[in-house]
């Protein structure tokens, strides 16, 4: 399982780049979901954002999830490209498939650091 060491990382798999504004969904979410075949963005460039807010919702040949924002900012780009794409979330889900970047984000209290979000995963997969 990949797990950047500089991202953000919530109990619900998405992960948060406090530098880029960047969010997504992570390795182990993408690996239980399988092959992504649709993707739907629910937020719009210049939207507000707030923690635990839908911003996505994917569906995958297993199963489908709602996405949920890891920080709260004001949304200033959005991977409209994702829908044409969706399987680049299984692909590359910490680089080509960022959903939204979010501007002046501030991680949720929520969210926690890799070594510990490896550890939570660990003890879902069993």
């Amino acid at each position: 399982m990949n797990t950047p060491t500089n991202l953000k990382y919530t109990k619900s798999d998405e992960w948060f780049d406090a530098a880029s504004g960047a969010v997504g969904i992570t390795d182990f979410a993408q690996s239980q979901l399988s092959d992504i075949v649709f993707v739907e963005l629910l937020v719009e460039e210049g939207e507000e954002v707030t923690v635990g807010k839908a911003i996505a919702s994917v569906e995958s040949v297993k199963a489908s999830a709602e996405i949920y924002a890891p920080a709260s900012g004001k949304v200033s780009a959005v991977n409209k490209g994702l829908s044409d794409k969706p399987e680049t979330l299984n692909s590359d889900p910490f680089g080509e498939g960022w959903m939204i970047k979010i501007e002046g984000g501030t991680a949720g209290d929520n969210t926690m650091d890799s070594t510990a979000y490896e550890a939570d995963c660990a003890g879902r997969a069993h």
